[in-house]
């Protein structure tokens, strides 16, 4: 056998092993998300007797649940809201923030830039439960219990979020800013000029990411928030299930309706996204 012909045969066989081992893993992420999907038409007594399955029994499934959740007396699209307002301005801060750091380690050279830099890596490798308890008394000297700021103040510099656009921007070449020095364009015109717009794929899939991150955030919500008309989606559900009482019709329902602003969000940015990601990992 030629060796180019043997050659082209392991190509296929590796391209066939990967979409293999892909579909499992697919199949694998997607498996619970159906259960939670059936669980959603299924009385909630059910969940708590057989707990999530896969059976498909028409006859104990009916739309009472998304009924009660579009039309029942509850607080659930107030949590819904607040989530939706805190995640996009968080995102949005997170973005701004991050991007203006990431640029200033990637284009410009200044003395003890490495030091700082180290002091991100430092950040991004201490899990929040390290710095929990020093972070919740900083945030109550200053006043901001019970108050969305405390949510979003701390976490607009993201480490991670700071890492990816320094490594993405290190890619980008400094003639292009020098050109724009040249042109008289400001600092700030160059950053809004040329780079944002160079950014696109990175400022995607950050998105993506932050807004997950915002999303699903319970811990840190747990801690500072009081007020129930001020309760985020993780934190109204959680108070469904309690020592007096549960509601799991709305519960399982309230929990697969969650899943549906991220899943937009993904899909109207999986192009960037992916593109995003892979030029964040390759370049610098």
């Amino acid at each position: 056998m030629k060796p180019a012909l043997k050659g082209k045969q392991k190509n296929r066989l590796a391209a066939i092993s990967m979409i293999v081992l892909f579909t499992v893993l697919a199949l694998l992420i997607l498996l619970p998300i159906y259960a939670i999907f059936l669980a959603s038409f299924k009385p909630g007594g059910q969940l708590v007797q057989y707990g999530l399955n896969l059976d498909l029994d028409f006859s104990q499934m009916s739309f009472d649940n998304y009924i009660l959740l579009f039309a029942g007396r509850h607080e659930y699209w107030t949590w819904f809201f607040n989530s939706i307002i805190l995640t996009v301005i968080t995102v949005i801060l997170t973005l701004i923030v991050s991007s203006f750091v990431g640029y200033g380690f990637a284009a410009y050279d200044f003395k003890g830039r490495n030091a700082l830099f180290i002091c991100v890596l430092i950040v991004l490798s201490i899990p929040l439960e390290v710095v929990m308890l020093p972070l919740y008394k900083q945030i109550s000297n200053w006043g901001l219990m019970d108050n969305y700021m405390a949510i979003v103040l701390p976490f607009m510099a993201h480490a991670s979020t700071i890492f990816f656009f320094r490594q993405y921007l290190l890619g980008i070449p400094k003639e292009l800013m020098e050109a724009g020095r040249i042109d008289g364009s400001t600092e700030y015109g160059i950053f809004f000029r040329l780079i944002i717009p160079i950014m696109k794929p990175a400022f995607a899939a950050m998105a993506i990411l932050n807004g997950m991150t915002a999303w699903n955030n319970y811990l840190w919500p747990l801690l500072v928030i009081r007020s129930a008309d001020k309760y985020t989606l993780t934190l109204g559900l959680n108070t469904l299930i309690n020592p007096y009482g549960d509601n799991y019709n709305l519960l399982i329902v309230g929990c697969f309706f969650s899943i549906v602003p991220i899943f937009i969000l993904f899909i109207c940015f999986q192009k960037y996204f992916i593109e995003g990601m892979t030029a964040g990992a390759v370049k610098g």
